[in-house]
């Protein structure tokens, strides 16, 4: 939520889900002096799901959005349920330890769950389909997928189902992939549908957005916290800052991090269900296994949406087509004469440890950010970890905010080169199979 310039005039980007989406709202700025018991900065995923969480439980709550209900990466993600952290548990076992890698094991499925959950219960319309493919390009991909289900499985996680050559062509029409595994768990939607409503059914619960109202500072005393926006103040006794990768310079000591990344996506024309059904035959989304992946699945309408690529630092690149088509085109060199009707590009927050981050700021100030491409699950999930914490219940944010961050390497001034050398050399890898 930094300046009032971040989001330009905080209209949604010209993405496909903007012009699809099911809800127009009609946004509420804040002007003037409002109070609440809780006052939560930003109405992403995160965000609304603390928001849900505490309303549910009976507190006023409001929300302050510096464009408009998931204009950021919730509203132009890839749209995909994909279970777990983006530091696998591994990872998180080698680095942390056997105990907090069994905590995380018992929690990777949940955020999905609360998702789940939430369109169910409040009658989300966001076209939910379940099922997720993790595609693999070589027989060193498929050892990583084998080691993933087997480690999954022991801490209780028997979702997943392996895909030899022969068989993942039942679910992806195209010919350049070794096998892959499927997560039965995972799903895919329509992400700014999610978002909107979501942001209906806090509404609903009594709770209050207001957007077009960027935030300026956050301020805190003995007594609560106060919330600076463009047009007035938010007096609460709590404040959630749930900015993720355009929280800017609002809170100083969350700057440095994390490291906004673009990540690009574009839409083809409607193929028609014939054709359509022809690429995903089950109709899963699908992301493959490479350090620079690439995703996608189809729309409602028929649509492939694909997406891939990185750009350190948060900028766009000049032409996403352009970046993003060969990629398309080596997947399914079907669709060569295929028009894309959208492209777009978004940010999401990286944390260096690649493991999302929980803290508190003194005594009345709490954030969560830092989901590293993982954010529809891990959002909801820290969404409601954060609210448990404001109930009294620290135990489970306590464990993750114990958790050391690590700072990014050449500091903020040249974090963004450090990163794109570091992902070359893994693109170099990808390609080499090694």
């Amino acid at each position: 939520m930094a300046d009032a310039s971040y989001a330009g005039d905080g209209a949604y980007p010209p993405s496909y889900y903007a012009a699809s989406r099911n809800i127009i709202r009609q946004p509420v700025r804040l002007e003037g002096s409002v109070e609440a018991d809780i006052c939560v900065v930003g109405a992403g995923y995160s965000g609304l799901s603390a928001a849900i969480s505490l309303a549910e439980h009976g507190f006023r709550v409001v929300v302050v959005e510096g464009a408009e209900v998931g204009w950021g990466a919730s509203g132009r993600n890839g749209g995909q349920v994909v279970n777990g952290l983006n530091a696998s548990l591994g990872t998180i076992q080698r680095r942390y330890g056997q105990q907090t890698a069994n905590f995380v094991g018992g929690l990777l499925q949940e955020g999905a769950g609360i998702i789940y959950d939430r369109i169910e219960r409040y009658g989300i319309q966001c076209d939910l389909r379940r099922g997720n493919i993790y595609a693999a390009y070589t027989p060193k991909h498929m050892e990583e997928l084998k080691a993933k289900k087997d480690l999954w499985a022991s801490h209780g996680m028997n979702d997943h189902e392996l895909l030899d050559k022969n068989q993942i062509r039942q679910h992806i029409g195209s010919t350049v992939y070794e096998g892959g595994m499927i997560d039965h768990s995972g799903a895919h939607m329509h992400p700014l549908n999610l978002a909107l409503g979501e942001a209906a059914a806090f509404e609903s619960l009594g709770g209050t957005i207001f957007e077009h109202s960027p935030v300026i500072r956050v301020e805190q005393d003995a007594s609560g916290a106060t919330v600076h926006v463009a047009g007035g103040q938010l007096r609460a006794r709590t404040a959630l800052i749930c900015g993720n990768a355009y929280l800017g310079n609002v809170v100083p000591e969350l700057t440095a991090r994390v490291m906004p990344v673009s990540t690009q996506m574009m839409a083809t024309e409607p193929l028609g269900e014939d054709r359509a059904n022809a690429l995903l035959p089950t109709g899963m989304c699908v992301e493959d296994v490479r350090y620079i992946l690439d995703y996608f699945r189809l729309s409602a309408d028929h649509r492939l949406i694909f997406g891939g690529g990185v750009v350190y630092g948060g900028t766009d690149p000049a032409d996403v087509v352009a970046k993003l088509r060969p990629n398309l085109d080596k997947v399914f060199p079907q669709l060569r004469d295929v028009k894309i009707d959208y492209a777009w590009s978004g940010n999401f927050a990286l944390s260096f440890s690649r493991v999302p981050q929980l803290g508190r700021l003194g005594k009345n100030v709490y954030f969560a950010h830092g989901y590293s491409g993982h954010g529809v699950t891990g959002s909801h999930l820290f969404g409601r970890i954060l609210s448990e914490a404001v109930r009294g219940d620290m135990t489970r944010f306590d464990t993750f905010a114990s958790l050391p961050w690590i700072p990014f390497p050449g500091g903020r001034m040249f974090r963004a080169q450090y990163s794109t050398l570091g992902s070359w050399w893994y693109a170099l890898k990808d390609k080499l199979g090694i």
